[in-house]
């Protein structure tokens, strides 16, 4: 691959504007790499680096999106290097064949493909990352993960980590239309290791509410099911996903039917849902959710503790989600949820999972909203962008 560095030009930069002072991360020594951050890092080619110019649309508030590489994998099965191997020696065990993504190419159902992407890490000691799907990836049920050389973890870029970086990328309900430079997952930065209490957590609610109604904060802060619906009661409470439908291109908003792709559900009177094993559900939480501009939060991962289904492939929360200065939560947590082995009763109000927040170095000049042209900012029960109601 050759040196990384000089694979990007000065050229490269150009939307990141006049220098600023480097060797800063902000008004906190620890904590997530919030845009402008990001941007000088990208102009001074350190720590995270692309073989091709960066856009200025992959920036997030508290993330780069990551683009895919010019050609897919298909293997046999998912696999981690270990900690002695790199992804391209484990390929040779695994390796089916080779798809060029050059012009587009259609990733089918049930099959997990490897890609490298566009972009390369350069970490130093203290800086690492962590990956995840995008909202709308996660939407349409693309179960991608992020890889390095030598991990022993998914979704984890260690720290002083200086190598390629690659998504695997499993199809589970739609067949989806991919190409060169599609984004279908994130990175944050973080410098250090920085911590968050429960303590903490209970002081930012009291100053900005995180959630409508009483905040249930334990590790990290509850988020319940709501299957009721609208207050009057009734109606649309989410979707199922259909099977053997067209395919998804995953670069077009808005030009496909939802109800080529989608059954609608409908609240009943006892206010559940029995989820049948393997099939994916699109869902909303009870609460508003307000993320205030100095932190991010992520859904934990799933816990077995709280039922035999899996919720929010793609658990990131952007500094600014559902917020708004001086006013209540103003947006619903948009839930990904697949059943295990056996079928399981969701009831109205069921805690589904926890959001832990983590502050920011520095606030970023733009949050998560209409002004950066946030797809999900003020949601309620949202498909991803992909789709339209007629």
């Amino acid at each position: 691959m050759g040196s990384y560095k000089s694979a990007m030009s000065a050229s490269d930069t150009s939307f990141f504007g006049e220098p600023e002072e480097s060797g800063e991360y902000g008004r906190h020594s620890t904590g997530i790499l919030p845009s402008h951050v990001l941007k000088r890092l990208l102009r001074a080619r350190h720590e995270i680096l692309a073989t091709e110019e960066i856009d200025e649309g992959q920036i997030q508030p508290a993330s780069i999106d990551l683009r895919l590489g010019a050609v897919a994998w298909r293997v046999r099965a998912s696999f981690l290097p270990g900690p002695t191997a790199t992804v391209q020696e484990k390929l040779a065990s695994v390796f089916m064949h080779e798809i060029d993504l050059s012009k587009g190419a259609v990733l089918e159902t049930g099959c997990v493909y490897i890609v490298p992407l566009l972009e390369v890490a350069e970490f130093s000691h203290r800086v690492s990352g962590t990956a995840n799907p995008k909202s709308s990836t996660g939407r349409i049920d693309v179960f991608t993960r992020l890889i390095t050389d030598r991990a022993q973890a998914f979704d984890r870029v260690e720290p002083g980590y200086h190598g390629p970086l690659f998504a695997e990328i499993s199809p589970r309900t739609f067949p989806v239309l991919v190409r060169k430079g599609s984004r279908l997952n994130q990175l944050r930065i973080r410098h250090g290791t920085p911590q968050f209490t429960d303590t903490q957590l209970r002081r930012l609610h009291a100053e900005s509410p995180l959630v409508s109604g009483e905040a249930d904060i334990d590790n990290g802060l509850a988020l319940s099911i709501d299957l009721k619906g609208p207050p009057d009661g009734g109606g649309r409470i989410g979707w199922r996903a259909k099977r053997h439908t067209g395919v998804i291109d995953v670069d077009v908003r808005g030009a496909l039917n939802a109800h080529d792709y989608w059954d609608s559900i409908e609240a009943n009177a006892a206010g559940n849902l029995v989820l049948d094993p393997d099939e994916f559900y699109i869902l909303a939480s009870n609460e508003a959710v307000s993320i205030p501009p100095e932190f991010a939060a992520e859904m934990v991962p799933f816990n077995p503790l709280v039922g035999e289904f899996r919720v929010h492939y793609a658990g990131f929360f952007d500094p600014g989600f559902g917020y708004e200065k001086g006013r209540a939560p103003a947006a619903r947590a948009v839930l990904e949820v697949r059943s295990r082995e056996v079928p399981f009763i969701l009831e109205h109000g069921q805690i589904i999972g926890r959001l832990v927040f983590e502050r920011l170095t520095d606030p970023p000049p733009d949050v998560y909203g209409q002004r950066i042209g946030s797809h999900y900012q003020r949601q309620g029960l949202k498909l991803s962008k992909h789709f339209k109601l007629p």
